[in-house]
């Protein structure tokens, strides 16, 4: 990113004295030794972080993220002795996105044996705290070489390899040598997310890979699209996560058109693919609802309520970030932005990115699971307490939990919105204000009511 680039950052000496300041714990203090764990600390110029140093707060949020990120990359670094290393993939692949198509890609490797699968398992990790997540994240090794998305068995012993992680149901033990001891960051910037120590990779061995059968017979069948591919493991019981990684490393499609995705790019396809395939095949043909439905749940400073109305399918996806978060860091104001589409869905990328549709899925399959349909207008509230960004993820599977818990029933609109309103801490006003669906159902007669009053 271009505000990261040399010339705007200012290198820190990794003995920095006031880190001893702001660890607190005499004990942790003495573990989390930056000068010999060789972190390399890094601020923007003009950052308040260097002004700040984890304890006057000025970002506005209750935790400093910087020093979160150093407690939990530190812990795994230190774990890290050599060049080598052991242990049990969860699985998980990465792959890159700068200089696409010439991409760094490779496996995630933590530097424990045993079962791993939680570490890179989102379905699972609603409920857990901030930490624990952000140690997920950090605690992954991240092997990388170098490769052509479109040609990428230029570097086959490597690739194939990566690819049978990939593919895998189970963690997969892993020998990895890399050509010089993993290293990291800590980023002063909240527009960076957290991640683990990375190094290029000179080999990999694989141990127990026990491949996913289903995946298996997708990735062997040369002759099947990958739209079909992903919709028929979706349908089959394959979680998101695995289909996902799977698409990464290029494991589906027509023969000559297989290629690698960026993982960031193939979470948003993978979702893309199956909330549009389920709202087209299992949701439009549906009856509406007859009520009005507020469903919602709470989580790390995230505050989500969806909206169900009685109408055909429709779609709108909100969010509201407050001062000092991620999205508004240094605004006075409450930043709300929206995007949205009708029965016809939409042929554009939606302007808020891949949450758009990962909410989308979720909406759809309860619709699907339901038996009906019915507009939907989800809405995220984030709080300061929110510190860092964590991938779109965390709005699917809040949203997924909020559609398990249960709703409140409503005969009227208006009376929706005076619930919605005790929800929330911005005023029901300004969601409207925001809202092209909202203002629709308040402004807009239905030619429904003219039948009724001829009738």
């Amino acid at each position: 990113m271009k505000i990261l680039r040399k010339k705007v950052l200012k290198k820190v000496k990794r003995d920095i004295p006031w880190l001893e300041h702001i660890i607190n714990d005499e004990k942790a203090a003495g573990d989390f030794n930056p000068g010999a764990a060789d972190v390399e600390i890094l601020f923007r110029r003009g950052s308040l972080c260097i002004f700040c140093r984890g304890g006057k707060m000025l970002c506005g949020k209750t935790r400093c993220p910087a020093i979160v990120r150093l407690y939990s990359l530190l812990k795994v670094k230190n774990l890290v002795g050599s060049e080598r290393i052991f242990g049990s993939s969860p699985p998980g692949v990465f792959v890159g996105r700068i200089g696409y198509p010439y991409v760094y890609a490779g496996p995630l490797i933590p530097p424990v044996l045993g079962d791993t699968s939680l570490l890179d398992m989102p379905e699972s990790w609603v409920g857990r705290s901030m930490d624990e997540i952000i140690g997920f994240r950090t605690g992954l090794i991240r092997g990388k070489f170098r490769v052509n998305v479109k040609k990428p068995f230029g570097n086959e012993p490597v690739l194939s390899r990566t690819i049978e992680i990939a593919l895998s149901r189970e963690p997969v033990d892993i020998e990895a040598l890399f050509k010089r001891k993993p290293s990291g960051s800590i980023i002063f910037d909240d527009e960076v997310q957290p991640m683990g120590p990375s190094a290029p990779l000179s080999r990999i061995e694989v141990e127990n890979a026990k491949l996913d059968h289903r995946i298996e017979r997708a990735y062997n069948d040369m002759d099947l699209k990958a739209e079909e591919a992903v919709l028929s493991l979706y349908l089959n019981g394959v979680p998101l996560s695995r289909i996902q990684r799977a698409f990464s490393v290029g494991a589906f499609g027509v023969k000559k058109q297989r290629r690698m995705v960026p993982t960031r790019w193939s979470i948003t396809a993978v979702d893309s693919t199956v909330s549009r395939r389920l709202i087209e095949d299992k949701v439009k043909s549906n009856p509406e609802i007859s009520e009005y439905r507020v469903y919602g749940f709470e989580y790390l400073g995230n505050r989500f309520i969806i909206l169900l109305t009685p109408s055909k399918w429709r779609y709108e996806w909100i969010e509201a970030w407050y001062p000092g978060t991620l999205w508004n860091p240094s605004g006075e104001d409450i930043a709300m932005g929206s995007d949205c589409e009708g029965y016809s869905g939409r042929t554009s990328y939606a302007s808020l990115g891949g949450c758009y549709y990962a909410v989308r899925l979720a909406a759809a399959e309860f619709l699907a699971r339901e038996g009906r349909q019915a507009g939907v207008i989800a809405m995220r509230e984030i709080h300061p307490s929110f510190i860092m960004p964590l991938g779109v993820w965390i709005n699917r599977e809040c949203v997924r939990e909020a559609l398990k818990r249960g709703c409140e029933r409503f005969n009227t609109l208006n009376e929706a919105l005076e619930y919605i309103g005790l929800k929330f801490s911005i005023p029901i006003r300004e969601w409207v204000k925001t809202s092209r669906l909202i203002k629709d159902d308040i402004f807009q007669e239905k030619i429904t009511k003219y039948l009724k009053l001829g009738a």
